[in-house]
């Protein structure tokens, strides 16, 4: 657990040697109240302002080199706009950190044909497989529904998250958090039900009546209707399927789906039975 913690805290910045007790506690002593106080916020915002992405300390960067491996503490944030977080990889000319989105676990394409990792890391994003291409620039689109040429990467101070209303979660002193605020901040930003997502539901739309677009699994739980539903178990075209009308507990709901379960082994050993019993013919 202690490791755990040494890495989470110190990152890359042991160049690779552990450090001695000595010099973690130093570490930690000069470090630690940088980022408490100065920690750097990091999403991928689509032109309607939801964050879709939020940047964490192994998300890849344009570069291919990870948001951890970029420069991420800073003793005193520069007043300039946008923020610089440049990447700390020898020979690696990412001068900012720059997020590129996935189809699922692969590379996009530029227009001009070829992936992401196939441009230069440098301003410009140029194609090092073709001279046509003048920059990457993709159209594939986000789970938002925009293009991701329209998202860009933003860095932000948690003063302005505020100003926004955006979640800024806890102050931590681990490495390279970015905008990881909480186990929500993994899922894609049209699913996230915070502030930097698409946003809580409202109380209105949860209190709404169900409709027969929704999900069986509520309209077990909802109050009964006027309309009627054809059970094919049944046969008959007239026949309706009542549902419980009342809001269960946990326990109320074990309860329920138990005594389903049973209903149905029962049913299931009658017809076994059925079919082992010799067939009786009948007299004439």
């Amino acid at each position: 657990m202690h490791m755990l913690l040494f890495l989470i805290i110190v990152g890359d910045d042991d160049g690779g040697k552990l450090f001695t007790p000595e010099e973690y506690e130093e570490y930690k002593r000069k470090v630690l109240p940088i980022r408490l106080k100065n920690r750097l916020y990091v999403s991928w915002r689509s032109p309607t302002g939801m964050d879709c992405k939020l940047v964490g300390p192994e998300t890849q960067c344009f570069c291919t080199h990870r948001y951890k491996q970029h420069k991420t503490d800073y003793e005193v944030i520069p007043k300039d706009r946008p923020i610089c977080a440049p990447c700390r990889v020898n020979c690696c000319q990412c001068q900012s950190y720059h997020y590129v989105a996935q189809n699922g676990t692969q590379p996009i394409r530029c227009r001009c044909k070829h992936f992401d990792d196939q441009h230069s890391a440098a301003p410009g994003f140029s194609c090092n497989s073709c001279s046509k291409c003048s920059g990457f620039h993709s159209c594939f689109t986000c789970g938002c529904g925009q293009p991701t040429y329209g998202h860009e990467t933003v860095v932000e101070t948690k003063e302005e998250r505020l100003a926004q209303g955006r979640p800024v979660g806890q102050d931590v002193p681990y490495a390279a958090m970015g905008g990881l605020t909480g186990f929500s901040s993994l899922a894609e930003g049209y699913m996230r039900l915070d502030d930097s997502g698409i946003g809580a539901p409202s109380t209105e739309f949860l209190e709404s009546p169900l409709t027969n677009m929704d999900h069986p699994f509520l309209k077990a739980f909802q109050g009964p209707t006027s309309a009627q539903t054809s059970s094919p178990i049944t046969g008959g075209s007239n026949a309706t399927m009542q549902v419980p009308h009342e809001r269960h507990s946990e326990d109320d709901d074990m309860a329920y789906f138990e005594k389903r379960y049973q209903e149905r082994l029962k049913k299931e050993k009658a017809a076994k039975q059925k079919e082992k019993s010799p067939v009786q013919s009948k007299k004439p």
